[in-house]
Order: structure tokens, then sequence, then C-alpha cells
């Protein structure tokens, strides 16, 4: 039985390639008097309110630009809105309008305010630090770096610490631990913390302290990036998890598992709590569904495997795919890609990223449920482009739901992980390459195995996602990472290259680097062996790489084993920089970036 009357989604649509407006839920918030429920719709550039009663969009506000996160002030009076991408901004919604706005860095996400109402926290992802901004004056007090790509942060209750998840891990790849950590900034002195997480964690993507403040809990994948992809059964690849890091101590408690040991909980995503803080609500962007969890339940069992391993329990539970059986419960949602969700009550509102839907579930006491689709805007068609994403994202592609093309390629990039792929052999991992440009700068894979993109397109289909699909879902892929844009450098100032980045440009053709790397895509689509291959892969030529957005891609080389692009020029000597003084390595690795 339904809660709501549900309205039809249908993803058969399929047009030409022209201008659609899809809404892209990404962020919602609710109102202080729970009435309503503020949606951004990050490619729709919209505020959308929706009224609780009526169960419709009530209001439209537009913004000046891509959205990426909401919040409410301290006191419930003003909506934060971040957004802007390269020209971050924090826009102030007063009374369904635009009052005012922050500047602040590079896409900036995840706006926190502090409990005392006077500051708010923005992670600037590109900019890989975090602003405080002093909201009686609207000025950036500080900006206080991390360690890569900050996505989400909350404070906690007494406002003493910030805790700030990094999405994918810094440093080099070729060694045995690469994971993503947790930065803890005290809000005071602005010093940071580190937390590592456990070894093959990546892909963060949300964090929330807990309603009694004591612990934080944080979403990430769990590659299994020391073992070849032979399997998938089991999680032989990758797993979904879930951190649970303790306050008081900053210091990571356990971390369990999402999936089930036949079935993933691939790309988990949003959080949230039930007010007593007994449940808790995760969502998997990738498998369209949501967990209930019985923290209790969970806190107690955790309890009980750390004596008998005599404090080691941890270790155990990020291993165990059969951990939450029997005080979970796994929701099936109507809608597609739930990246956002609050909970109020017995109702969980959730965001659905690709169905451009708010979808409501009700939750009675014995976890049975109800609930309802409401469409945010007009069904349109679905371009190739905006097909060929969903697919990417999607774990409906893979055997058993394991993974999506997302999980190594998050937003078609990175994951920043060697891994082991049967195409060039077994026993030479390689680093993941940036979707970005694949299509137009044959070959594919770092020893060239694939013609082109398109033909690994369909070998990751079948050989990774261990599947058999039409034709026409490769076809869709295709044309959404054609479709990709390059996201300007934030290395960039007011858009153009910085002083040092033009002395870079300088040596960079000086040095002959242009030779191998020329405009427009700064590579000449040739492999060569460099002296860098070893193993079973020694003296084998390498893939030349494109290197626009290369600031995003570390770590580099074929690889992973150097951490930064300075690492590549001086520690590991690529290309003609011997006789470089330090200063112009400086300056090469800036211009490199800046591309």
């Amino acid at each position: 039985m339904k809660l709501f009357s549900t309205i039809a989604i249908s993803f058969a649509l399929l047009g030409a390639a022209g201008a659609q407006t899809y809404l892209s839920p990404c962020d919602i918030d609710q109102s202080p008097d729970k009435k309503t429920i503020y949606i951004t719709a990050h490619t729709g550039r919209q505020l959308l309110c929706f009224d609780v009663a009526s169960k419709k969009v009530a209001k439209c506000i537009d913004l000046p630009a891509q959205p990426s996160g909401t919040v409410h002030s301290t006191d419930g009076k003003t909506l934060f809105i971040a957004g802007g991408g390269p020209d971050g901004r924090i826009w102030k919604v007063d009374n369904g309008t635009i009052t005012g706005e922050f500047e602040t860095g590079h896409t900036p996400i995840s706006p926190v305010p502090s409990p005392d109402g006077k500051m708010l926290y923005v992670c600037n992802r590109f900019d890989t630090d975090v602003s405080f901004i002093d909201l009686a004056s609207g000025e950036t007090v500080a900006r206080v770096p991390v360690l890569r790509e900050p996505v989400a942060a909350d404070v906690t209750h007494d406002g003493k610490f910030l805790f700030v998840a990094n999405h994918i891990p810094d440093g080099r790849a070729d060694v045995d631990y690469v994971a993503s950590k947790i930065s803890v900034i005290n809000t005071a002195t602005k010093e940071v913390e580190t937390i590592p997480l456990v070894n093959g964690a990546e892909g963060v993507r949300d964090l929330k302290v807990s309603p009694d403040g004591t612990k934080i809990f944080a979403t990430h994948l769990m590659a299994r990036f020391l073992v070849p992809t032979t399997q998938l059964e089991r999680g032989w690849v990758s797993t979904d998890a879930l951190s649970v890091i303790d306050v008081a101590s900053r210091s990571l408690e356990y971390t369990v598992l999402l999936d089930d040991v036949d079935q993933g909980f691939p790309n988990p995503w949003a959080i949230g709590f039930s007010k007593d803080g007994n449940t808790l609500v995760v969502s998997s962007a990738g498998n369209h569904e949501i967990s209930l969890i019985n923290l209790p339940a969970m806190r107690e069992k955790i309890e009980a495997e750390a004596k008998a391993a005599e404090g080691e329990a941890h270790l155990n539970a990020h291993n165990n795919l059969s951990f939450l059986s029997g005080i979970r419960k796994r929701i099936k949602l109507a809608g597609n890609g739930p990246r956002a969700l609050v909970v109020d009550g017995e109702f969980i509102y959730i965001g659905n990223y690709y169905s451009d839907t708010l979808e409501v579930v009700r939750v009675s006491k014995d976890w049975s449920t109800r609930s309802g689709v409401f469409q945010l805007g007009p069904q349109q068609k679905l371009t190739p482009e905006r097909l060929g994403e969903i697919f990417f994202n999607d774990s409906a592609l893979c055997f058993q739901n394991w993974l999506s093309c997302a999980t190594c390629h998050p937003d078609a990039r990175t994951d920043a992980m060697n891994w082991d792929l049967l195409n060039d052999g077994m026993g030479n991992p390689k680093n993941v390459k940036t979707m970005l440009l694949a299509h137009q700068t044959p070959r594919a894979m770092w020893l060239g195995v694939r013609a082109d993109a398109e033909t690994g397109v369909r070998a990751g289909i079948k050989h990774i996602q261990f599947a058999v699909r039409p034709e026409k879902d490769a076809v869709a892929i295709d044309a959404y990472l054609k479709s990709l844009e390059p996201v300007p450098s934030p290395y960039l100032v007011d858009g153009k290259l910085s002083d040092a980045a033009k002395r870079g440009e300088r040596i960079f053709g000086e040095q002959g680097c242009i030779g191998c790397h020329p405009a427009p895509y700064f590579t000449d689509l040739n492999m060569y062996d460099m002296g860098t291959t070893k193993g079973q892969d020694e003296g084998l030529p390498v893939d030349v790489p494109q290197l626009i957005e290369s600031w995003r891609t570390a770590p580099y080389m074929h690889d992973g084993r150097a951490a930064t692009m300075r690492d590549v020029f001086s520690e590991f000597q690529h290309g003609n920089v011997s006789g470089l003084s330090e200063k112009q390595i400086n300056d090469l690795s800036e211009y490199v970036l800046s591309l």
C-alpha cells in the first residue's frame, strides 16, 4: 500500500541530444517549523521550496550559478546555499529571497554553521581548504588547508572541533596503505589533526555528528586494491562502508560494511539520524536504496566482538559482509540517485539526483515502511548524455550490484588508486586515469591495450562489472563521457596563468616537454619506453597522458609513484629537467597544474 499518490517516473524516454533542464537534487534541508523541505537543484540552478502539507513545490528561487549544498543558520532564520564552482559563493536566503552573498573558494560544498551562530565553515573542494566566514562581517577570517577534496563537514556540539571528510586519498598509490582520511580542525587555534581511515577507504561522501554528539559517522567505499580484479563475489573488488569516529579521542573506532554477502550497497552517500539517535539512515546512490541501521544493536555487537578480539573488532567488522545482518533493513527506492536525505520523526525525505524527485518514506516503529514519490519538475526526455551519466553511476549494470563505473571514476575522474586489471596481465597494477577527454585521446589504458575509449567502455562492462549489456548502454556512456568539460584549475588567477605558471610555460617549451605534450590536449597520442615500467612490464612503452585537469588527477605516472606534480620532475626526473633549479621546478609544476 502506498502512503502517497506516486507520480510515475520513466527512464525509457530517450530523445535526441538537445537543451534539457534537469534539476538534479543534490542537497536538502528542512525548515525549523518542519513545514518546508528546501531542495538545492544542482543542474537546475534553483532552490526548490517543497510544501510538506500540499506535497508540492510551492516556490522556485533561481540561483546565480549551480548550487552544491545548503544549511540553515543556527537560529533557523537564514538559509545559506553554497555554489558557484570556481567562483565560489555563499548565497543568503531570507524569507524566500536572496539577500546577500559571501565569497569563498573553488567549488564550495557542505556549509556548516558554528553552534553559536557566529561563523560559517565551508569546504572548498578544489582549493583543498576550509573557509571560516564571520557571519557578522561576511569576511573570510581564515582558510585552513586540509588534505584532498574536502566534500563534507560537521562541527561538534561544543563547537570546538570541525571534522572534515577528504573525498579521495592523498599521496602516492604504489604503496600498501592507500586511503582517504578525516581532517579535524581546532576551531579556535586552526590546528589540524588527521584521522586515517582503514586501508582502501576512498570516495568519502558524507560525514555527520551523532545526535548525542559523541560519534562521527562517515560513508565511503572500501577498495580491495591489493588483489587482482578476477571476480566480484563477496566484495572481492569493492565494498561499501560506514566508519565511526570517537569525538572525545578523535580516533577511528571501527568500520562496518554496508553490503550483504551477495549484494553490494554501492556508492554510499547521505547520512541521517532519528531524533532519538537509535536509527541511522544511509543512502546508496548506486543501488537506489536506503538502509535503516539499529545503532544500539550495532554498538552492542561491536563491543561484544571487541571483548572477544581484545580490542581489534574494527579489523574484523570491515571484512564481515554479514555484520549488519539482523540489525538493519534495506529499502529499495523508486527514484534514481539518492544523494541527500533528512529525517523528521517517522518520515525520511530523500532527494533523487537523476529522477528529479523527492521521495518520502514513512517508517513505523517496527520498521515497516510506506512511500511516495513526488516529481519536482516537468518530466523531460533523457538525452543520450544524461542517460549515459545515469548508467555510469548505476550499479544495475553490474553483477550483484557491487559497483558502478563511478566507483573507480568518481565524477568520471580518478579514485587515486592503483588497480590490477586483467587486461594486461596480473601482478602489474596501474593508476586509474581520468575519463575526461578519454574519447578524444586514444589509445586507452596505460599500456594501450585498448584501441580507444569506446573499446575500453565495453571491456569495462564485461570484464570489470562482469555483465552483458545491450550495445545502447555503452553508446550512452560514450555520449556522456564525450560531453565532459574540464573544470578551471584552482591554480589560475582570475582565470589566467599566474606569473609563476607563465614562467613555467616558457620552461615547458624550452625543455622540450611540449614535444610529447603539445596543445590542445597536451599529448602526442603516442607511447614511449620511459624506463619507468618494471617487473613483467619492464621495457614496455606507456601512453603519453593528456594534461588537461592534471591538477585533479594525482598521483602521477602510470603506477601512481609520484604523489605530486613536483615529485614527477624532482624526485623522478621525468623529462629533460635535470638542470633545472628548485624555483624552475616549482614554476614548471604550477604551469602543468594550471592546464
